[in-house]
């Protein structure tokens, strides 16, 4: 192992990496919670025919993951393995973005389907191209057990702190009510605007991230001899590589993860609006609070960490999370919290998601510190680093799993009786009940699953330093005997 790997990064580069972190928050922002309500509700797309796009495109994209890992542990150029991939993503991810939120003046509705369809894939594959080379970068840039938690916890950070950033940007101050358009979402200037500044604000994170870590390149891993490579031996590798036991768990625990943000993202504006009966005052102040829980959860993660090391922390604060996220609902559908519309029960449930959210995202900053530590275990075994593998693995599953948790709410609704539309106006107690007992029950299913696929994680920090220990000593080996 070379010392630039085994120290702990400077804080420049620990910047640099987590910054980058903020493209990728800001591009999932818009492409999952406003994209589809752009091109249908705004531009005038059958609903249908963008569901498809977006459906499309991420299978493609989720494809492309394990190619463009395979294809960063491999490369061989006087650059390294990943920053080509990352300099080459940095203008065409900006601009298929871009063009994405501005279409061509005069064409609207259905004619838009293509434009979309070519939009959205083009920007999938270029983040594909920066997304999984540069974290990938967390298991090179440092082999410290806690380096690497440190890492982590700031790509998360940012990606939180931009997309939210761009959505308050959007929402509160560029889609604004005009003489002539009377309700701000149907301003299409201001969604031209956000595509521009959030392109420049993704263009600026690649940026940063790329050209912060290239002074790193010659102590980074180099990729492993030339060989002549087939189809079969591509293919066989990447098998043989994902069968790492860990890794499984990990994949798995990112599944049922997802599921659960599915279900809560998709659920949250009902339970806000019908359960507690908030209005959108009360709920832009939650969403600008979510600010307070990345600034936790990047204090909280760390020190976690460090404390009760990696799995048993995420175990640990996973269980306190999810036990805390649904107790609110439980407690009203036992009659035990303030009634609507007092401030003590406004209080109470802003003050529970800060906390709660905090813990969820610092969970998701261990696991997926948890990946970086999965590829000296997997070197003992295959002989091979594939860093680029294991985080395609688990951007692949993040990409196929989004659309889980949304099924499963969209049947809490269907369930609830809220399929038909129609918001909360007329709902009944019954319905009501249902759709908390059906959100409460839902989450701790899908949190409690995830949490016994992260138990058959096998790498402790005891265990990871005898993996270093080992490949140090076979890397030794294989130099042979210094001059005498």
């Amino acid at each position: 192992m070379t010392t630039a790997t085994a120290a702990k990064p400077s804080l420049f580069t620990r910047l640099s990496f987590g910054v980058g972190g903020a493209a990728s928050g800001i591009k999932d922002n818009g492409f999952e919670y406003v994209l589809l309500f752009f091109y249908s509700n705004i531009l005038g797309v059958d609903a249908g025919l963008v569901a498809v796009v977006l459906l499309i495109a991420l299978i493609i994209d989720a494809v492309s993951d394990p190619v463009v890992g395979y294809w960063s542990d491999n490369l061989r150029t006087k650059y390294g393995r990943r920053h080509p991939f990352m300099y080459a993503a940095l203008i065409p991810v900006a601009i298929a973005y871009f063009l994405t939120w501005n279409p061509p003046a005069g064409v609207s509705g259905n004619d838009l389907f293509l434009w979309l369809l070519a939009t959205t894939i083009f920007v999938r594959l270029a983040f594909t191209f920066y997304e999984v080379p540069s974290t990938a970068l967390a298991a090179e840039l440092t082999q410290d057990y806690d380096a690497r938690t440190s890492l982590m916890s700031l790509r998360y950070f940012f990606a939180w702190f931009g997309g939210l950033s761009i959505q308050i940007l959007l929402f509160w101050v560029l889609l604004v009510p005009t003489p002539e358009i009377r309700i701000g979402v149907f301003n299409v200037a201001g969604w031209n605007t956000y595509g521009m500044i959030a392109s420049a604000c993704i263009f600026t994170a690649v940026l940063i991230c790329a050209a912060g870590t290239h002074r790193h390149i010659p102590n980074l891993k180099a990729p492993p001899p030339a060989r002549q490579l087939t189809l079969g031996l591509i293919f066989r590798e990447i098998f043989e590589t994902v069968s790492n036991r860990s890794f499984r768990a990990l994949f798995l625990a990112t599944l049922f993860g997802l599921v659960a943000s599915g279900i809560s993202a998709t659920l949250n504006q009902y339970i806000n609006t019908i359960f507690w009966g908030f209005d959108n005052q009360q709920i832009a102040k939650i969403t600008a609070a979510v600010y307070i829980s990345a600034v936790l959860a990047l204090i909280i993660a760390p020190i976690i960490g460090k404390t009760f090391g990696k799995k048993r922390g995420a175990i640990t604060i996973g269980v306190l999370a999810f036990s805390i996220a649904p107790m609110p609902v439980i407690l009203r559908l036992l009659g035990l919290l303030p009634p609507n519309g007092s401030d003590e029960l406004f209080n109470i449930i802003i003050a529970i998601t800060i906390f709660d959210l905090a813990l969820i995202i610092a969970t998701q900053m261990l696991m997926g510190s948890m990946v970086a530590d999965i590829v000296e275990d997997s070197q003992m075994q295959t002989g091979r680093r594939s860093e680029g593998i294991f985080f395609a693995g688990i951007s692949f599953i993040r990409k196929l799993s989004q659309g889980a948790g949304v099924l499963t709410a969209s049947a809490v609704l269907a369930v609830a009786g809220f399929a038909q539309g129609g918001g909360g106006a007329g709902a009944s107690e019954e319905s009501i009940r249902a759709l908390g007992f059906g959100y409460a029950v839902s989450l701790l299913c899908a949190w409690t699953l995830m949490l016994v696929c992260v138990s058959f994680y096998k790498i402790s920090r005891e265990s990871h330093a005898e993996n270093l220990r080992l490949l140090g000593e076979r890397e030794a080996s294989a130099a042979g005997p210094g001059p005498g």
